[in-house]
């Protein structure tokens, strides 16, 4: 073995970031109505596997949750409703800003333990940010706002940004 693969042995081995029994399935994303909570305008997307779909009231809890909680989150982006297992559920709210970069806050709502949403816990430095089914999603209304972005960016470009999910 050369130096050049010592470090990737050593992850391998070591500190790889997945569980030895980690068991990975497909997930849908659909997308669903748009929410305008105040000084926003988000689109709305659904992860779950095949078989177990968002329940209507979660949905509804959580558009209920951002329209009663003033959001950071300004302009125009998407929203991602994640129901990881049996009763997790991610929130993640993600808006353009700086011209090209996506800004994100995150909740959570875990199951009976808690009632509500929250706003998920993010002390470390070195955040997690999007899992793989979520990344669908994201490089969707990458190239849409790139599109939005190569438009007059007018009305007319926002109407067809917000219609295209």
């Amino acid at each position: 073995m050369t130096d050049r693969y010592t470090q990737l042995t050593k992850i391998l081995n070591d500190d790889l970031g997945v569980s030895p029994g980690y068991q990975h399935v497909s997930k849908c994303v659909t997308p669903g109505e748009a929410i305008e909570p105040p000084g926003a305008v988000l689109k709305w997307y659904a992860v779950f596997q095949d078989n177990r779909p968002v329940p209507d009231e979660i949905t509804q809890l959580a558009r209920s949750y951002l329209m009663a909680n003033p959001l950071e989150a300004r302009g125009l982006g998407f929203v991602i409703l994640h129901r990881c297992g049996k009763e997790f559920y991610f929130l993640i709210v993600s808006t353009w800003r700086g011209s090209n970069e996506i800004w994100e806050t995150v909740f959570y709502k875990d199951g009976d333990a808690r009632g509500n949403f929250g706003l998920f816990p993010r002390e470390r430095s070195h955040k997690p940010t999007f899992c793989v089914w979520e990344l669908a999603a994201v490089w969707y209304e990458k190239q849409v706002w790139e599109r939005f972005l190569n438009s007059a960016r007018d009305e007319e470009a926002a109407q067809v940004w917000r219609e295209d999910c």
